[in-house]
């Protein structure tokens, strides 16, 4: 309930006292057996959506899709599990070291279920839930991590102070600190405006899912998104959602891409298109086709496992083909690749989830005066997901103090200021193009300086500097 949709942002840090308060004085075993528990809850209640994804769009059959959702809720409930387990096998000399190394625990079990595991899953990571809240402003600091960290130390410091192990003036004194310095942070201005403000579209075809790839219909998708376009040819820059295009680019360029490309020149518009894109050999890409004076791709880098790859082959791709769920093998783009420019400005391009990894849009941003997302939510159908991953863009407009574009094909198309806060939104499961202005932006966060190692290493110079502190003027209770 912490997280979107349902933003009870203060249930995170009750959620995470009642848990550090249950695996007190138990052993690692029975403290991992808890935190799987409540694992289970949250992944059960926070991303059963898959289902939707494997049943619906997959193929699957309800009892295969069901089992291997549970499957996934099963797996990912092991890191909570997890940082339990190395929490309780710790003999923490204190209270407050033990509240601080509890948190850095808990944020680096999570930081290796985001970037390592099948590609990285960073879903529900505890500093999403706080977009909202004074802890939002150390996301320019030290990113989502930090966020998270400083969450549940908070969580954490309280429970401590629950048992009379600190001292409620000492505790109370430190966390007014954190809350209160976030809340400061939130009103610092990193970057500012690289120019005059730019007017931009999203348009958002609402192409269902089982329709899109039918080739009967892919003429009836580009005159759809060739119309919604035409009624703003007044935007300096149009972007359409990924593979918004349902055909590789050198099938479509002769008859469609290239015609539009001369008639936004004409109109002075760049236009954004997301659509796949043949490489060397068998390679195919998704990619991202900016139309301005020239034509220039990006190909996504992060790719999901078995939506776009398979992981752990062969055996990944013989149990999906005993359950005939059809899924593609995309090839990576390079890790550099060359920012594309649309409105006379560079801009960070990210397709699908790539907008939930931190350190993947960061290591650009610097560069850039504003980030696109181009994504397509269909897949989860009117579940939380949309509303989860909206969140998440919210965080990297934080972390890089840049305006943030979504265009979805169905999903949350908006426009995210750099404080996070979303300025416009479409309705989901609509046809609708929406416009807004935005300002892009230069400068540099210290996020985009540290990234995630660095973020890290200054949060575990913070931990030390508790149990440091703690053993110097006897803060315990």
């Amino acid at each position: 309930m912490a997280f979107a949709p349902y933003a009870l942002p203060y249930l995170a840090p009750v959620a995470l006292i009642a848990l550090y308060l249950a695996w007190q004085r138990q052993t690692p075993r029975r403290a991992a057996a808890t935190a799987y528990c409540f694992g289970l809850g949250l992944f059960g209640s926070g991303i059963w959506w898959v289902y939707i994804s494997i049943h619906d769009f997959g193929g699957a059959d309800p009892a295969s899709a069901a089992a291997l959702a549970a499957l996934l809720v099963a797996a990912w409930a092991g890191f909570p599990a997890l940082a339990a387990w190395l929490i309780a096998m710790v003999p923490w000399p204190g209270a407050w070291t033990r509240a601080a190394g509890a948190a850095l625990l808990w944020v680096a079990v999570e930081y290796f279920r985001g970037n390592y595991v099948l590609n990285g899953f960073p879903w529900l990571q505890i500093g999403y839930s706080q977009t909202g809240t004074p802890l939002a402003g150390f996301a320019a600091l030290g990113g989502a991590y930090a966020v998270g960290f400083l969450l549940a130390f908070s969580a954490f410091a309280a429970a401590e102070m629950a048992q009379k192990t600190v001292r409620w003036r000492s505790g109370l004194a430190l966390l007014l600190a954190i809350w209160g310095a976030g809340a400061g942070l939130r009103a610092v201005a990193w970057t500012e405006p690289a120019g005059a403000p730019i007017a931009v579209t999203l348009v958002q075809g609402n192409i269902g899912q089982d329709e899109k790839w039918l080739a009967h219909q892919q003429l009836a998708t580009l005159n759809l998104y060739r119309k919604l376009t035409e009624q703003y040819w007044d935007s300096d820059v149009i972007i359409w959602p990924e593979t918004a295009i349902p055909a590789f680019l050198e099938d479509v360029k002769p008859f469609f891409i290239d015609p539009l490309q001369a008639e936004a020149r004409a109109r002075g518009v760049d236009i954004v298109v997301g659509l796949p894109s043949s490489g060397q050999g068998r390679d195919y890409y998704n990619s991202v086709l900016a139309l301005g004076e020239t034509q220039a791709l990006y190909h996504k880098v992060h790719l999901l496992p078995f939506g776009e790859y398979l992981p752990l082959q062969p055996l990944s791709g013989w149990v999906l083909d005993q359950l005939a769920i059809p899924l593609g093998d995309f090839a990576a783009g390079g890790a550099r690749q060359p920012l594309l420019r649309a409105g006379g400005h560079a801009f960070v391009a990210t397709i699908c989830y790539e907008d939930a990894f931190g350190e993947l849009v960061a290591r650009q941003a610097a560069e850039a005066g504003y980030i696109v997302n181009m994504t397509n939510d269909a897949w989860f159908g009117d579940s939380a997901q949309p509303h989860q991953h909206l969140q998440m863009a919210q965080m990297r407009a934080l972390e890089t103090g840049r305006y943030l574009v979504r265009a979805t094909n169905t999903g949350v198309t908006a426009f995210i200021a750099p404080d996070g806060a979303v300025k416009r939104q479409a309705p989901l499961f609509a046809t609708v193009a929406i416009s807004d202005s935005i300002v892009p932006m230069r400068g540099a966060t210290p996020y985009l300086y540290l990234g995630d190692g660095g973020a890290f290493a200054a949060i575990a110079l913070l931990a030390l500097a508790v149990a440091a502190g703690e053993r110097r003027f006897g803060l315990a209770g």
